[in-house]
């Protein structure tokens, strides 16, 4: 149903505070002499597994010579990823203990470090149940909280913030299980009231909402909370909440190294856009997810309609700049996001590792993975435009032993829009399988289908300088265009681990698709009458990639140095037959628009047969000179060919061959002076061959296009779940082709184009339930030589200040817990629409919203953009052609796991 708002009262006020950063100071832990558990806790162990009950877990050093805990994720061979089925927070004789449970017994490796009161374990290599967060308030005196999160794929971090000093933590093992003991923590009591964690009267006691487990001695599926300890009557209420509340911070990736390392390690600017903020915005595209990452410019509606168009630092994405789980897709389209866990930005040239691409950087879109619980999820979305919405996502063990795993997610949509004519369908699915062949062995094999059929939309003329004064649901083309594409994607990833320290990851991924475009193009309009000729268009074809990467990555000292070593291959092939047919079509006025509606026969009149092969070779050394001093050194060589047929109907065929070479650098350090700051510098560069015609055809092909980049920023640990990163850039694209000044039919290499800018990024968790991401971007992108446009003009779509900010809070405690609401407030400046710098789109501020109730495993959700309906430019996607932003629309989401 077409959903109609008649009238709209509401008053937003929203406050963000972020408190300042603080000094680090070293955790005290200790490794108590004697087991942590003891007969006839929940966890006691069997008689046969009394040897395993007193193997206590040994602690990586903090820093060498005992500085502040180093933060590093540790063994990077460990293909295994451990579970970790169930969380416990009970008290006993030795304290407040915190349990993470295992299946049969498996370690954790911890890494410990503090901020002033609070106290932070991380644990590389493991996965929360179903991805549930624990949390729990006041649980004894002199704690302020307690938290399990799950934060990034396979990293799970332990909270404990003390309410006036850091908490004393005494790490163990037992039978199936991780334990930290607070033992200085004693859980309040009626008789033993604290001023730090009040008891509760009567009246404002909370039962715990857990549902006990059948057998004591084996908790549920999933992530339980124990039945709460009791003393006087006094019980603790625990807070459970469903898969994807991690919040907004990611504490490490691998997008920027291929090694899992902290973004705090990195010598680059990297963003990310966890799963949690996907949900809160209810986004279904990854173009339009990337409006909340700083230096990230993306074009509301996509390029024509149908594909995702975004730029990177006043840089396209060009061809290579779109990767999938560290693999290239090279698939123009618009992205689903219900199979994806997060999304990476890397800021920058990024050839060193990933091959020809933007300078502006890339864009890494890590899927969700197979889970060894049973997890299901159900959501339907309903809203403005008869838009229908519904995603699956199902996951589980095949096999009793669970190392055989299964993923499947699935999306279908439908929907009209505010345009005349434009409407869409989708249907997407992806089934992933992991089996873990051995203890340091494991396959993971993926897929996925697309079909998607849309309305080519073109946007609306511009006049004057200006978009044209005319509905913005004015619609140029012919109702009866269509664009529409089935793709197929198969990958598989075999994982092996030599040893503790050396590892070899070896990557496959094979993709088809068949676009079809079926429309008509309108150009500039006569100004005096507003007639605009038109044309006729249709192409097909068929789009094969084969891709293959094969890394062997290895840690190891000379010395006191540490070194963490990446050697990598990549092969590409490129196989494509476009096929192109244009044609003229009757005229249209601007704005007394007649439709034809006068179909054309599918007669392809151009060809083309493309062969691209790319074979790349890269090092990389990751060097610890001190605990708070790194370094990076890669360089990668690229050897390129293409090969073209082209052939006009009744022409001759032409032939053209092309190789490149290219080396792409990159250097970087990273300096901590303290724990939660990191200040870095890193030099970089990028390329993607260039091809045209030269005045004399026996000269050499053109250079590759060339981008550098100089880089200096400042990363920061505000707290232990928020951070933020400030970074300053220089980047310059060169050898761009101009057209040649004596025979304008030809190019020359002079061209040159410069982005200069200020980013700064600021994501997680401020207090409990209160959650931010937020961005601020300068950017100066100009031409700085050219032949043929002015030097000192904007480059396209580029505006000079951006500002993006989405917060959330969700009420935690009471009878109100679970309801809660965000806010979204996002800046444009003014830009040009194309290099003439003739058009020119005004600056706008829009204003989204979102209200949801979650509770146990259900969650309802309203969302609202664009709330005061204001009218807005979203950019363009042909230079003099602008799409305009999409008026207030209003979304409903049911959504429910089991």
């Amino acid at each position: 149903m077409k959903l109609q708002i008649y009238s709209l009262l509401l008053v937003v006020s929203a406050a963000v505070a972020i408190a300042p950063p603080v000094h680090a100071t070293e955790a005290e832990i200790s490794i108590p002499p004697t087991p942590l558990f003891k007969g006839g806790n929940l966890l006691s162990p069997t008689p046969q597994n009394t040897a395993a009950k007193s193997n206590l877990l040994s602690l990586t050093p903090l820093f060498k010579g005992g500085a502040a805990g180093e933060g590093i994720w540790g063994s990077l061979a460990q293909s295994r990823i451990t579970q970790v089925t169930a969380v416990q927070l009970q008290q006993t004789d030795k304290g407040l203990e915190v349990i993470l449970e295992t299946p049969d017994g498996e370690s954790l490796q911890v890494f410990p470090t503090s901020f002033s009161k609070t106290f932070v374990a991380n644990i590389p290599n493991a996965q929360l149940a179903q991805n549930k967060t624990f949390r729990q308030e006041n649980p004894a005196s002199g704690i302020a909280s307690v938290a399990v999160t799950q934060q990034g794929t396979n990293n799970i971090r332990v909270t404990v913030t003390g309410t006036q000093d850091l908490p004393k933590i005494e790490v163990g093992r037992s039978n199936r299980a991780l334990t930290l003991t607070l033992p200085e923590a004693i859980a309040p009591t009626a008789q033993q009231p604290t001023p730090e964690a009040p008891v509760p009267t009567p009246e404002t006691q909370t039962t715990p909402e857990v549902t006990p487990p059948a057998d004591e001695t084996t908790p549920p599926d999933g992530l339980q909370p124990p039945a709460a300890t009791t003393e006087g009557d006094e019980e603790v209420e625990i807070v459970v909440t469903g898969e994807g509340e991690t919040g907004y911070s990611v504490p490490d990736t691998s997008t920027a190294t291929k090694t899992d390392t902290p973004l705090r390690d990195i010598p680059q600017s990297i963003q990310v856009i966890p799963r949690q903020l996907l949900e809160d915005r209810n986004i279904t595209r990854v173009g339009e997810a990337l409006q909340n990452v700083p230096g990230v410019f993306s074009l509301e509606g996509g390029y024509e309609g149908y594909a995702d168009y975004y730029q990177i630092r006043g840089f396209d994405t060009s061809r290579g700049s779109i990767f999938r789980d560290g693999i290239a897709t090279d698939v123009w389209d618009t992205s689903e996001t219900v199979n994806l866990e997060r999304i990476e930005v890397l800021k920058g040239p990024a050839s060193v590792l990933f091959g020809q691409g933007s300078p502006g950087g890339i864009v890494n879109l890590v899927t969700k993975k197979p889970l060894a619980e049973p997890y299901s999820s159900i959501s339907g979305t309903i809203g403005s435009f008869d838009t229908y919405r519904g995603e699956l996502d199902f996951s589980g063990p095949l096999n009793d032993s669970k190392t055989v795993r299964y993923r499947l997610t699935m999306a279908y949509e439908n929907n009209d829009s505010f345009i005349d004519f434009v409407e869409g369908e989708r249907f997407f699915i992806a089934p992933v399988i992991t089996w873990d062949i051995g203890s340091r062995t494991s396959l993971t094999v993926d897929a996925s289908y697309t079909n998607d059929s849309r309305t080519p939309y073109y946007g609306i003329p511009a006049v004057g300088g200006r978009i044209a004064d005319v509905p913005r649901s004015r619609y140029y083309g012919e109702p009866f265009a269509e664009y529409s594409r089935d793709g197929f994607e198969l990958g598989a990833v075999l994982r092996h681990g030599f040893s503790d320290n050396w590892s070899v990851t070896g990557a496959f991924r094979y993709i088809s698709y068949s676009p079809e475009r079926y429309a008509v193009f309108f150009s500039s309009p006569d100004e005096d009458t507003g007639e605009m000729t038109r044309e006729q268009y249709f192409s097909d074809g068929n789009y094969q990639r084969y891709i293959g990467n094969l890394d062997l990555v290895g840690e190891f000292k000379t010395g006191s140095i540490q070194h963490k070593l990446l050697l990598g291959t990549e092969y590409r092939q490129y196989i494509e037959d476009p096929r192109f047919q244009f044609g003229e079509y009757p005229s249209i006025n601007l704005f007394d628009p007649v439709y034809v509606n006068r179909r054309f026969d599918k007669a392809p009149t151009f060809f083309r047969d493309d062969y691209d092969e790319t074979w790349g070779f890269y090092i990389q050394d990751q060097i610890e000179l001190l605990p708070n001093l790194k370094f990076l050194a890669g360089v990668r060589y690229d050897n390129y060919q293409q090969n073209r047929t082209t052939q006009d109907l009744g022409e001759p065929r032409i032939d053209f061959e092309q190789t490149d070479t290219a080396w792409s650098p990159r250097v970087g350090i990273v300096y901590q002076p303290i724990e939660p700051i990191s200040l870095y510098f890193s030099y970089s560069e990028s390329f993607v061959p260039n091809f045209g015609d030269t005045l004399d055809q026996a000269d050499e092909p053109f250079d590759p296009e060339k981008g550098r980049q100089f880089e200096v920023g400042l990363k920061a640990d505000l707290n232990p779940n928020l951070n933020a990163t400030l970074a300053l850039f220089d980047i310059r694209k060169q050898n761009v082709l101009t057209t040649d000044p004596i025979n304008p039919e030809f190019s020359i290499q002079t061209g040159e184009q410069t982005s200069k800018g200020i980013e700064l990024g600021i994501a997680g968790e401020i207090l409990p339930g209160w959650d931010i991401y937020a961005s601020y971007t300068y950017l100066d992108a100009y031409i700085s030589e050219d032949n043929t446009y002015e030097v000192g003009n904007r480059l396209p779509n580029v505006p000079e200040s951006t500002i993006g900010l989405w917060t959330k809070y969700e009420i935690q405690q009471g009878g109100l817990r679970g309801l809660g609401f965000g806010l979204g407030l996002y800046y444009v400046g003014d830009r040009f629409g194309e290099l003439d710098n003739t058009v020119e789109l005004p600056s706008y501020f829009r204003t989204d919203l979102a209200l949801f109730y979650e509770r146990d495993n259900w969650k309802a959700q309203i969302n609202f953009k664009n709330l005061f309906d204001i009218d807005y430019e979203a950019g363009t996607s042909g230079g003099t052609s602008i799409t305009p932003g999409a008026p207030f629309t209003v979304s409903g989401t049911l959504s429910v796991e089991f």
